[in-house]
């Protein structure tokens, strides 16, 4: 009947959700509801989110065999398991070896989580290696997860707990001792970077920072500390002083010639990933950066050396648009190759080139000798098998769930959908 309200009139579609009069909405109702694998996932968890606080005891049974149910929604288990996260009665089940089976995505995060919020010591450990992840998800569980056991049992009890002598743990006691006030600034000289890398992060005292310097037992814990030391000042001089006393340490790289480098470490080296070694984040403040260049005259010139090759090029289009999703550091001009046999008569095969927009730096996945001779004599360089596989060590960069090092052809041409 018109003006009765309901559930569904309160959850009439995904993204159309009620939730302050949820929130109010007969209780019962709602468990009966999130319990019903019959509706849809998304009015499921509205009415999961909805009963915090507030659950039936009646209807507690009911809900807790939907997170145990592993072919239920994923979505649903995992609000359950933090609406439910206080019955100990779930203890042995998530405990149980079959709990590290569920491929259900996000239950293994959500079942340690939950672990934590039954003050279960015993999953301390892979908590830790949860809260050490470079997703941020997971990285989030894993820290409300050992966040309770510290609630739950002290910091000292869940210290003990961790094996110790693992990276993961390390950073765990680095963000505990941080949590209860404590200067870490000694944890960057963690020989695991990523270890000193949060360690940095956590740092909020220059004054500390400034005396560690002269105390600091590495070169690399020198780096750290005036790294942290200018994301909390913009202490620029600070930095390029302990970058000339320790005579402008770098990452070599055999094949990486100057003006690449620059390119990549300018572009890479103030965002790299937590496990990149700390002397690209320094060269990155320390040295200048490339000469600025007009890359739409680039391309331009590029598109105009390929028409008087003979090449019939089409506009630059953004490597975004070319793959219909993402961006990156590149532009892709299509073409004729006359010298290739495998197209239609004399008009040659379609063939593509790039124009990145680091600098004067072109290239593609194959040889191409037509297209480089017209490019390079418009001043271009053309990155060939060769210097495009040099692989800059050292340097992470996130690529399609990869954080590692690439070779220069995937940074000069990157693309990420």
């Amino acid at each position: 009947m018109p003006g009765i309200t309901t559930i569904r009139t309160l959850t009439p579609q995904a993204g159309r959700i009620d939730t302050a009069a949820l929130r109010t909405y007969d209780a019962d109702r709602l468990a009966r509801c999130a319990a019903d694998r019959g509706q849809p996932w998304w009015r499921r968890t509205a009415c999961v989110d909805a009963l915090a606080g507030r659950v039936p005891p009646g209807r507690i049974g009911s809900l807790l065999a939907c997170v145990r149910d592993t072919g239920d929604v994923a979505e649903v288990r995992r609000a359950l398991l933090g609406l439910l996260a206080d019955r100990e009665e779930l203890l042995p089940w998530l405990r149980h070896e079959d709990r590290r089976h569920d491929g259900a995505y996000g239950m293994t995060e959500a079942v340690l989580r939950a672990r934590g919020a039954l003050g279960d010591l015993t999953a301390a450990g892979e908590l830790a290696t949860v809260a050490f992840s470079p997703w941020q998800h997971r990285r989030t569980a894993g820290e409300a997860g050992l966040d309770a056991l510290v609630d739950r049992h002290g910091t000292a009890a869940v210290r003990a707990a961790l094996d110790g002598d693992r990276p993961e743990d390390r950073a765990c006691v680095v963000r505990l001792r941080r949590r209860a006030d404590e200067d870490v600034t000694d944890a960057l000289a963690d020989p695991d970077p990523r270890v000193a890398h949060l360690a940095q992060s956590l740092t909020a005292d220059p004054a500390a920072l400034r005396g560690y310097l002269d105390r600091a037992p590495t070169a690399d814990a020198k780096l750290w500390a005036a790294y942290a030391l200018h994301r909390l000042t913009g202490d620029t001089a600070a930095v390029r002083a302990v970058y000339e006393a320790l005579g402008r340490p770098r990452v070599e790289v055999e094949g990486l010639d100057e003006e690449v480098r620059r390119a990549i470490v300018h572009t890479y080296g103030p965002g790299c990933e937590a496990g990149s070694d700390p002397r690209w984040r320094i060269e990155a403040l320390c040295t200048p950066p490339p000469e600025p260049f007009d890359e739409d005259g680039q391309l331009r010139r590029a598109v105009a050396a390929l028409a008087a090759a003979g090449l019939s090029p089409g506009p630059p289009v953004s490597c975004g648009d070319h793959h219909q999703q993402g961006g990156g550091t590149y532009h892709v001009i299509a073409y004729r190759d006359p010298d290739d046999g495998a197209g239609d008569g004399e008009r040659g095969a379609p063939a593509t080139v790039f124009i990145s927009t680091l600098g004067p730096f072109a290239g593609d996945y194959e040889d191409a000798p037509a297209a480089r001779a017209a490019l390079e004599a418009a001043g271009l360089r053309w990155i060939d098998a060769t210097a495009g596989s040099v692989r800059v060590t050292g340097l992470g960069v996130y690529h399609f769930g990869e954080r590692g090092p690439l070779d220069v052809h995937t940074l000069l041409f990157y693309w990420q959908d």
